[in-house]
């Protein structure tokens, strides 16, 4: 993705409370950010997420996986709905759902996704919890560009997180949360601000 000569246009999906929305939208009211957030879009109804975006004057969206016969049809829509606001960027902020091959045909290259580990460590829906269970002790959050498979994709960004004597998996994850929350402001920052490319899985900025 080249630079833009405007504000970069984020199309941001939600699933839950909506907190790194939220950094998003705090981020974009400055000048200097480089990006706005053009829209929003969740896959239930009525999430806090949505109500974010609402209060900031964003358009939202609601798809949800039972409106649609199959999850491919629903892939589509999302892609095409998506697709009409034009973003520069699409960043998947607690996301709960994969986008598949339509939604990768239309959009892929553009999509970001953060992960609670150090990518490849750790992949899956309990990245705090394995790494528990593992013993290790450093974990951290990744911000990676979204692939056909699941926590694959060339990695962006990561942050350390340390993993204390005293964690549990909520303890644990809460903590990578706010690390992960500042590397996605900061890195999509930069996303916006100074494109980027990607050769043989490495993200460089410029």
């Amino acid at each position: 993705m080249p630079p833009t000569p405007n504000p970069a246009r984020l199309v941001v999906l939600v699933s839950g409370a909506g907190t790194n929305l939220q950094a998003l939208l705090d981020a974009c009211a400055e000048d200097s950010y480089g990006a706005r957030v053009a829209a929003a879009g969740a896959d239930r109804d009525g999430t806090g997420g949505l109500a974010r975006a609402e209060r900031a004057g964003v358009p939202t969206f609601v798809h949800r996986l039972d409106q649609f016969a199959t999850r491919a049809d629903w892939d589509a829509a999302l892609a095409g709905t998506v697709a009409a606001f034009e973003p520069d960027l699409i960043v998947l902020a607690g996301f709960m759902k994969l986008v598949g091959r339509d939604f990768l045909a239309a959009h892929g290259g553009r999509v970001v996704n953060t992960h609670p580990a150090l990518c490849p460590a750790f992949p899956g829906t309990d990245g705090p919890g394995d790494a528990l269970a593992y013993g290790v002790k450093v974990t951290g959050a990744t911000l990676f560009v979204v692939d056909d498979g699941v926590d694959t994709g060339p990695i962006v960004a990561q942050v350390p997180v340390p993993v204390l004597d005293e964690d549990d998996p909520a303890t644990l994850h809460e903590r990578i949360k706010v690390a992960e929350r500042q590397m996605l402001v900061e890195t999509v920052g930069r996303m916006a601000r100074e494109g980027f490319t990607i050769t043989d899985r490495k993200v460089r900025f410029g």
